[in-house]
């Protein structure tokens, strides 16, 4: 797979709060999720391809990830650089009540590379709508991440939840994809 600012893939942010650092949400894999994100961002920033922020403003009273609490806020290092758009979402999909769908459209953008906060919930939800929405979507399994997860009082660890997720998506929704290829795509991997 190659890439270039000819292709100018998408790279997609999905909540990269501070919120969700929070311990109440429980144990989590991949710890590396952010930085495998920041890698990539700084290589489409290199590349000067297209990047997009994408927030969630929850509208539950309890949670971190509330507009007006510090949660609301992005992680270090992954904030929007000079004209790099954010849309903030109120639901799980990225694509519902708000512009990010035309935005992308008409600037004639059919590929998106997907990353961010949970594999499960935002990522999942916002891949299955692009995909929908006739976008390339490819989602990269080392710059996603999740939590434990209970059913029953049945616990799946996070690193199950996370893979199946993937799974989910995989050839159906989208191509997953890890960032050292995504890196070597755009000509941006350390050595």
């Amino acid at each position: 797979m190659t890439l270039s600012a000819s292709d100018r893939p998408v790279l997609l942010l999905v909540d990269f709060q501070r919120g969700l650092d929070e311990p109440s949400y429980g144990p989590r894999n991949n710890p590396d999720a952010e930085e495998n994100a920041m890698r990539l961002l700084e290589a489409w920033r290199e590349a000067d391809l297209p990047v997009v922020h994408v927030r969630h403003d929850s509208t539950e009273p309890d949670s971190p990830l509330r507009g007006e609490l510090p949660g609301f806020r992005f992680k270090q290092g992954l904030e929007p650089r000079g004209d790099e758009p954010e849309f903030v979402k109120r639901v799980n999909g990225a694509f519902l009540d708000t512009d990010l769908e035309s935005w992308l459209r008409d600037r004639g953008y059919d590929s998106l590379v997907v990353c961010g906060l949970t594999t499960d919930h935002c990522v999942s939800t916002t891949t299955r709508l692009a995909e929908n929405l006739g976008f390339e979507v490819s989602v990269v399994s080392d710059a996603t991440a999740t939590f434990d997860r209970e059913l029953d009082g049945e616990r799946f660890d996070a690193s199950l939840a996370h893979r199946t997720a993937l799974a989910h998506l995989e050839g159906e929704f989208a191509t997953v994809r890890r960032t050292d290829d995504l890196l070597d795509a755009v000509g941006g991997r350390d050595e």
